[in-house]
């Protein structure tokens, strides 16, 4: 156990930040210490003050082998690394450019000029070398003991039926030796009863439940979930603050924060693992907010 982690009985206990290089963290605030350190560095000083880092950077391009030996390299034992799953894998919108270039003969003719692409755009095989890749240039974060969970956001259309669960099937098979957590943006999947349907349906296929605060989509039937839905269906239990009062990057009162400190306990009282991120990466906002957290569980937890 890293000496930034937190213990509630069994369980540990891990906050952090969507991200340690974010431009506006690293060029529009003065929490690294300087604005020209390499990147080295900045890991170094992001890993000294926080056990948990998500990679966001990936749902835009996927990661190579390389980088990702580079992470696990700059990194202490103990530290966890959640990573975005590509865009392409969830069925939302992707950059045409981030494709593998030898794989873009696998788009349909008819397609290659669009602005964006989907899966539906490239044949059978291409997605399924797209899955086998995606899951490769993990594997140096794997092997490192680095590699948190992947984290699937599905696209805020998705609603709950066969298109959603075959998805989600999918991603399990693909991706069998990883653990894998789900961010589900359309109400249906946790409004009224469907709420315990999604959650035995994650359970049964070794998904894990992301809780997600602020920066939700409305439900304008007035159905949905009156808060953040706070449950979990894996043995890692995920949470992700995307900023206050529902505005992405705001930053949370410290009172919003220590608010949360109960919260993630009971969490961590049916999970092996609880990760928490802000997703609030506006200037030092994430990382501010992460800091106050971990202090009011230090607190809690005695």
């Amino acid at each position: 156990m890293g000496e930034n982690d937190i213990r509630r009985g069994s369980s540990r206990i891990l906050v952090g930040a969507s991200s340690w290089s974010d431009r506006s963290l690293t060029h529009e605030s003065a929490w690294y210490p300087k604005r020209t350190m390499r990147a080295a560095e900045r890991i170094a000083y992001y890993t000294a003050r926080f056990p948990l880092v998500e990679i966001d950077s990936t749902a835009r391009f996927p990661p190579t082998p390389d980088v990702a030996r580079q992470w696990a390299e700059r990194t202490p034992d103990g530290f966890t690394i959640d990573v975005q799953a590509w865009s392409l894998l969830t069925g939302a919108a992707t950059l045409p450019d981030s494709l593998w270039e030898d794989l873009r003969e696998e788009v349909k003719p008819e397609l290659r000029e669009r602005r964006r692409l989907y899966a539906g755009h490239l044949s059978a095989a291409g997605m399924a070398e797209s899955w086998a890749r995606f899951e490769h240039s993990l594997a140096p974060l794997a092997r490192a003991g680095r590699l948190g969970v992947v984290l699937l956001r599905y696209p805020h259309w998705l609603k709950p039926g066969n298109t959603g669960r075959t998805l989600l099937a999918t991603a399990r098979a693909r991706l069998p030796d990883y653990r894998l957590a789900v961010e589900l943006q359309h109400p249906g999947w946790t409004a009224g009863d469907a709420c315990e349907d999604t959650l035995s349906m994650l359970d049964e296929m070794g998904l894990g439940f992301v809780c997600v605060d602020g920066h939700a989509p409305i439900d304008e039937s007035g159905d949905g979930p009156a808060g953040p839905v706070l449950a979990t269906s894996s043995d890692v239990a995920v949470v992700r603050l995307y900023g206050a009062g529902g505005e992405w990057g705001a930053r949370y009162e410290r009172a919003e924060v220590e608010a949360w400190a109960p919260r993630v306990l009971r969490l961590a009282e049916s999970a092996a693992e609880v990760h928490v991120l802000f997703a609030n990466a506006l200037r030092d906002h994430a990382v501010a907010n992460a800091a106050e957290l971990i202090t009011a569980l230090r607190e809690a937890t005695g």
